[in-house]
């Protein structure tokens, strides 16, 4: 299979600490012995703060989310240190390039791509360009909920929905103000045109990624 997985930065990189990317790069390399592996890294807290401060500064919002793109590929240069000789020597900054470092057989990963795009939408856009059979939004929640599990007592999780009812569900959560949704309305309507078979899951730990690529998981699956 072709996966394309994408971990969030507050996953990833809530501390930076060596051994959680060494972990992470253990998970990646069995996966990607028996699958062509892309991985689609997030900020995180550094990209919040850098991007805050940017903001103070009076950086336009394209020239902040320039700066936060920089820190998803740093945490990418993480991730492909960590990894070693079996992942692409440095980030590509295109979906275009991406393809074609996956050519060279080793595990690709990268940031972000351009302002106005979360890694929920480029690891969305990713699975769509390259064709991939599988998504995995490796993310801090267990799966998509009814409502903000965090504010609502009485959110229910979905084991599985289609991509129509993740649109409806994101497009509720995001117009509260302060929400946390799971996957952004890009990448909601990504995931909809393609009809990607997409994996939500917490993927605080990595071998819930490894056990979700085998078939086996507690999240929640959206089907096309």
């Amino acid at each position: 299979m072709k996966i394309v997985v994408s971990i969030g930065g507050s996953v990833l990189a809530k501390e930076l600490k060596p051994d959680k990317f060494r972990n992470y790069a253990s998970a990646f390399r069995e996966i990607a012995k028996d699958h062509t592996l892309f991985i689609v890294t997030g900020g995180g807290k550094a990209a919040r703060e850098y991007i805050g401060v940017a903001r103070e500064l009076g950086a336009s919002e394209a020239v902040s989310d320039d700066i936060g793109i920089q820190v998803t590929r740093l945490n990418a240069r993480l991730m492909i240190a960590a990894i070693g000789d079996d992942a692409f020597h440095e980030p590509p900054e295109t979906y275009r390039d991406a393809l074609k470092a996956a050519i060279t057989g080793k595990i690709v990963v990268m940031g972000g791509v351009v302002p106005g795009q979360t890694t929920d939408a480029v690891s969305a856009i990713l699975a769509e360009y390259t064709g991939a059979d599988l998504l995995i939004n490796a993310t801090a929640t267990d799966g998509v909920y009814t409502s903000d599990p965090k504010k609502d007592l009485d959110a229910k999780k979905f084991d599985s929905m289609t991509a129509k009812q993740l649109i409806e569900i994101v497009t509720k959560t995001d117009m509260a103000a302060g929400a946390n949704s799971p996957v952004d309305i890009l990448a909601s309507k990504i995931i909809e045109r393609s009809s990607i078979r997409t994996i939500v899951l917490n993927g605080e730990k990595p071998g819930n990624i490894v056990d979700a690529v085998k078939g086996k998981h507690n999240g929640t699956v959206i089907e096309g």
